[in-house]
C-alpha cells in the first residue's frame, strides 16, 4: 500500500485499530528550541507500526504538538493526526479557509494526499485541549492507543 494513495477509509482504519505503546517511559530530549518525546506504537495484531511523539517549544508555552505517524513497510510514513497548540494561525490550502491562532487538530485526508500536499494539511480548530498533556491525551484516546497513562486538561473555568 503506497502512502500517497491512502483512502479516507484506510486512514480511519489505521486510527481505529487497537494499538499499544511499547516504551511508555520514553524520556524527553532536547531538539533545538524544543523538547521532544518519541514513543514506539504497534498494532495489537503486530502488523502495523506507528510513531507517537510530543514536541514542546522551550520559548512559547502554546507552541506544542502531539502527533501519530503510520510507518509503512516500504519505509514511507504518513502523519495521520497532529494536535497543535495555539501559537500560530492555520490555512487549509484546498478549502482556502484560515483561522487565527487557536489549538487545532490536523487530520490526514485522501484529498490532500491525492494532490501532493502534506497528508495532514487539513486542520480544524478545537477546544478539546489547551496543553501538550491534553493534546497527547486527545490523540491517544482518538486513535485507540493503550499502554500510556495520559490525563485530559482540567476544565477552563473562564470559558
Amino acid at each position: 500500500m503506497a502512502s500517497d494513495t491512502l483512502t479516507d477509509e484506510q486512514i480511519a482504519a489505521f486510527l481505529e485499530m487497537p494499538k499499544r505503546v511499547e516504551n511508555p517511559n520514553a524520556k524527553a530530549r532536547s531538539e533545538g528550541r524544543h523538547s521532544r518525546r518519541d514513543f514506539r506504537v504497534v498494532s495489537t495484531d503486530g502488523f502495523q507500526e506507528f510513531a507517537l511523539f510530543t514536541r514542546q517549544s522551550l520559548l512559547l508555552p502554546q507552541g506544542f504538538s502531539a502527533g501519530l505517524r503510520w510507518l509503512a513497510k516500504s519505509g514511507d510514513s504518513v502523519m495521520l493526526m497532529r494536535c497543535n497548540g495555539s501559537d500560530h494561525p492555520h490555512s487549509n490550502s484546498i478549502e482556502h479557509d484560515k483561522f487565527e491562532p487557536v489549538c487545532h487538530i490536523h487530520q490526514a485526508t485522501e484529498r490532500y494526499l491525492a494532490v501532493g500536499k502534506k497528508s495532514e494539511g487539513y486542520a480544524q480548530p478545537t477546544k478539546e485541549y489547551r496543553t501538550l498533556d491534553g493534546a497527547l491525551h486527545h490523540i491517544v484516546r482518538q486513535s485507540n492507543i493503550t499502554g500510556l497513562k495520559t490525563e485530559p486538561d482540567e476544565p477552563d473555568l473562564f470559558e
